[in-house]
């Protein structure tokens, strides 16, 4: 209650009392009809001060009712004259207001969540099991699931989802998952999901991603790269070739041509030879790439392989006083092209021979080990690592560091390694790079 609450009912009790002491007195005189009337009086008040209290009570409590149920649809401003309710309705205009921009925002999240094409599942912890906190559009649509509240709803729903998020008890997860929807296909989506907590509440978010927008997107990506280094690589060459010819055709306009003249002519011409060399390696480059022939297996010891490799590289390393430690200890059959995994491995050695070049320990290490059947064979070397500003680019057709490299080896070994039903990984760390290939043996 406010001050002029209580400076209200102070004086109301002050007359109470004085009409107490009047009836006392009036009793005492025997003026006994006097001392009645104000016996009537003093009761009126008493009566006026207990409802005055009690609706002051009855406000208080239903503004606050209002308040711990978020119902914030009152209108006081109708009794902004009751100066003794001023800071209550301070207090209620200012949580609306609160409550006001928590919804907008709520409903801007929402809808930024419900038009991603991402599923979005956000669980919220209950006593006994996990609430679903929320669930957007596009999860709901495209799994064909019910907009429902509890976990366990879900399951009957989903469980194939389910059944992995509780294998994991609702830790952290980044991994594939194949899920049927209805009686349609497996479909594989990347699976993504972390804990969180907030006001002592804690939430459990899973995010669900289609495996086919992912490589759609970064198919898109490396067309627009590709595109980017191709109308570069034609440029560097068209332009000057471009230039000369106008230059050329400029002095075969005149009468007659000095020694000069001539001698720029030679010079024009043998510029443009250069120009359209480099342009005819840039185009048997991306042919190389392009029209790469499907490989063709044949059982090829490992042992065999790496040796015939380091037979090629091995007077280049000497040269450069480079170490090569092969610390591979045991021999596989691989169903390999024997021509193409050779090219590979002499393309990821290269790399680490000038990567390496300039350090005073020059020392490239090959490893290999087998789990799941699968054999990985690993190139490190000591060089000074892959450059974050451009690990998104190594594979990437024609990029290259090296002013006189063509920038196909890594993408070349990479498109090989993947026909063969591989992948090349790579891995840079304490300014170390390893290259690792993986093939099913």
């Amino acid at each position: 209650m406010t001050k002029k609450h209580y400076n209200t009912i102070f004086f109301r009790i002050l007359f109470i009392l004085t009409g107490i002491s009047c009836c006392v007195f009036l009793i005492q005189n025997n003026l006994i009809y006097s001392a009645f009337f104000c016996s009537l009086i003093t009761i009126f008040l008493i009566a006026e001060i207990y409802f005055y209290i009690k609706n002051i009570f009855l406000f208080y409590d239903r503004t606050i009712k209002a308040i711990l149920n978020n119902d914030f649809t009152a209108d006081f401003s109708k009794h902004s004259s009751f100066e003794n309710y001023k800071t209550l309705f301070k207090l209620y205009d200012n949580l609306k207001e609160k409550q006001n921009e928590q919804v907008s925002k709520d409903l801007i999240y929402r809808s930024i969540l419900n038009n991603i094409e991402t599923g979005v599942l956000i669980l919220e912890k209950g006593q006994d099991d996990w609430n679903i906190f929320l669930m957007n559009n596009y999860f709901s649509e495209h799994f064909l699931v019910p907009k429902v509240s509890k976990w366990s709803y879900l399951k009957n729903q989903l469980p194939s989802l389910c059944a992995i998020v509780e294998e994991r008890n609702f830790e952290e997860i980044k991994t594939s998952i194949q899920i049927r929807i209805e009686k349609q296909d497996l479909q594989t989506f990347i699976l993504q999901a972390s804990n969180t907590k907030a006001y002592d509440k804690e939430y459990y978010i899973i995010l669900l991603d289609s495996i086919q927008k992912v490589i759609e997107k970064k198919e898109k990506e490396a067309w627009i790269n590709l595109m980017k280094v191709i109308s570069h690589e034609l440029m560097n060459s068209i332009t000057p070739i471009r230039s000369l010819t106008q230059n050329l055709n400029e002095m075969m306009q005149q009468e007659s041509l000095s020694k000069e003249d001539v001698e720029d002519i030679r010079d024009s011409v043998s510029a443009i030879i250069h120009r359209s060399d480099h342009l005819k390696e840039f185009v048997e480059s991306y042919r190389k790439l392009a029209m790469l022939p499907s490989p063709n297996k044949e059982k090829t010891s490992l042992e065999t392989l790496l040796e015939d490799a380091l037979k090629i590289m091995n007077p280049l390393f000497k040269q450069q006083n480079i170490t090569v430690n092969n610390i591979i200890s045991f021999n596989r059959w691989l169903s390999v092209d024997k021509n193409q995994m050779e090219q590979v491995l002499i393309n990821l050695l290269t790399n680490s021979m000038y990567a390496v070049e300039g350090k005073a320990e020059k020392r490239i290490e090959i490893s290999s080990e087998v789990k799941n059947k699968r054999i990985y064979i690993t190139i490190s070397d000591s060089g000074n690592g892959i450059d974050v500003a451009i690990e998104d680019k190594i594979f990437l057709p024609f990029f290259t560091t090296r002013k006189d490299g063509a920038g196909i080896g890594l993408t070349l070994s990479k498109n090989i390694i993947e026909a063969h039903g591989g992948y090349l990984n790579y891995v840079s760390e304490d300014d170390k790079t390893h290259f690792t290939i993986c093939l099913m043996e």
